[in-house]
């Protein structure tokens, strides 16, 4: 590969983004497709509840915590440079996993995974403002958002299809085997097309910083994603009231580096650009919808009493949505601008809102009829698919190109942290009010109150982001007023 900063549009910028693309398909997919696999490794390997619960959530803290690191060593040292070095370090996870010969080798596999995704995840997200003009980022992001979530689909369904397969006798290993050709297909053809792109001025990683920020995400994402399963236990308070303290050691090193010239992981500068800071609000309050995948999967099983294939294809209509919405996007902003955000968020709301409804209105244990059970999924896909292009442009669209892979990391880390608050306070929510026995009656119940909880914080999102568009139209109107600030 050749280094190369660009100072125009790459004639084979598609290609490229077609390689990168495979960076932000695979996380999702392996963060999902473990979900319909756990009852066959527990069987296989006999794994204890705790050490299930691992497999998941050791994936999904390494990745969420080394998402803004990966994000800056692309500016640093070249997003080509670790888009492959994270392929191929994802590739050797995924071969550990898949021969994993105890629980300790499969969670150490899923530790692996998490950090090599989270090498290789930004780099695609931080290209769109490196190779395309302003007139096809729109597009690029659209792709970008239909990929990001059709991985998320994609996952149930292909979990239950290859461990219902068996193929070559390997049961559950091909959720993970799977990967090594994808990968071996996209080196191949990947390398002689790829071009290196990083940011002009970028100096050399901040070690402290990037000690700092591990340290500060972890305190808030472990408790979260393993605090509910733990019961709550006094670490995990512990290290909540930990958080703030290490966040604000983080900020004011960083702001000391910068002034001294430095290069800071997260540069205060760039994080203080107008409008950002509400942006990323937005981006947790829209990915609440988080926790739908996981009690959605808890509701089809264990009140509807569905296998995992059958449970899988039940998504089906979300992730066609989530397909049709991101294409739809580029011709749709024509007309509605950023407001199309808002828009999907309010789709999204009416859809949750609706499938509740729907819920409590059928039998409790009978499947709720697909005429209307399969439209309300399709909007509800549809609107999250609008609205995460539009959603995404507009926190990375804050910054200069030379720091897309910093806020490319921030805004993935944010939908991560996102994630893990729906699980952990949707998910709570829904936990707390289920019985012992965990009956039909009392899941069907939960689940609606946690589609209405969902409802209600997509629609404050919704709202948050037509107040957000106002005020950049008010400041594009008047930037003389606002130019002290």
């Amino acid at each position: 590969m050749s280094a190369l900063c660009i100072p125009q549009a790459e004639p084979h910028r598609w290609a490229m983004f077609v390689i990168l693309l495979v960076g932000a398909f695979l996380p999702p997919l392996d963060f999902f497709i473990v979900n319909v696999a756990l009852p066959a490794i527990q069987q296989d390997l006999s794994t204890s509840s705790s050490a299930e619960q691992l497999v998941i959530s050791s994936y999904a803290a390494v990745y969420a915590v080394t998402l803004i690191t990966g994000g800056r060593l692309g500016d640093i040292y070249g997003r080509g440079k670790m888009f492959f070095l994270g392929l191929m370090g994802f590739a050797a996870a995924s071969l550990l996993c898949g021969f994993a010969w105890s629980p300790w080798a499969l969670i150490a596999g899923r530790i692996l995974q998490g950090a090599t995704a989270a090498i290789m995840a930004p780099q695609a997200l931080a290209s769109v403002q490196a190779i395309f003009p302003e007139a096809e980022r729109p597009l690029a992001l659209s792709i970008y958002g239909a990929v990001f979530g059709l991985a998320s689909v994609i996952g149930q369904v292909l979990g239950g299809i290859l461990i219902s397969a068996d193929l070559f006798h390997l049961g559950w290993r091909a959720i993970f085997l799977v990967n090594l050709p994808v990968a071996l297909l996209v080196i191949l053809f990947g390398l002689p097309l790829l071009k290196e792109t990083r940011a002009r001025a970028a100096q050399r990683l901040d070690p402290v910083g990037t000690l700092l920020a591990t340290l500060t995400l972890s305190t808030l994402i472990v408790p979260l994603i393993e605090g509910r399963e733990a019961g709550w236990p006094w670490w995990t308070w512990m290290w909540f009231l930990i958080f703030p303290l290490l966040a604000t050691l983080l900020w004011r090193y960083e702001q000391r580096l910068s002034h001294k010239g430095g290069s800071p992981l997260l540069n205060p500068d760039v994080l203080r650009a107008p409008g950002l800071g509400q942006g990323l609000v937005i981006v947790l309050l829209f990915y609440s919808i988080g926790a739908f995948f996981l009690l959605f999967s808890v509701y089809l099983q264990g009140a509807l009493h569905l296998n995992a294939l059958s449970a899988g294809t039940v998504f089906l209509p979300f992730g066609v949505g989530f397909l049709i919405g991101p294409l739809l996007t580029p011709w749709l902003r024509r007309f509605t601008g950023n407001y199309l955000s808002a828009i999907g968020m309010g789709c999204e709301t009416a859809g949750l809102a609706g499938l509740g409804w729907l819920i409590a209105t059928t039998l409790t244990g009978s499947q709720p009829a697909m005429l209307p059970l399969a439209p309300l999924l399709f909007v509800t896909g549809l609107g999250q698919g609008l609205a995460m292009p539009t959603l995404v442009r507009m926190v990375t669209g804050q910054v200069a190109p030379q720091f897309s892979g910093m806020i490319a990391g921030v805004t993935s880390a944010a939908l991560q942290i996102s994630t893990a608050l729906s699980v952990a306070l949707i998910g709570g929510i829904f936990y707390s009010m289920l019985d012992n026995g965990h009956s039909s009656e009392a899941i069907t119940h939960a689940f609606i109150i946690a589609l209405l909880t969902m409802a209600a914080c997509l629609a404050i999102g919704a709202a948050l982001s037509i107040r957000l568009i106002r005020r950049a139209s008010v400041r594009s109107a008047n930037p003389a007023r606002f130019s002290h600030r």
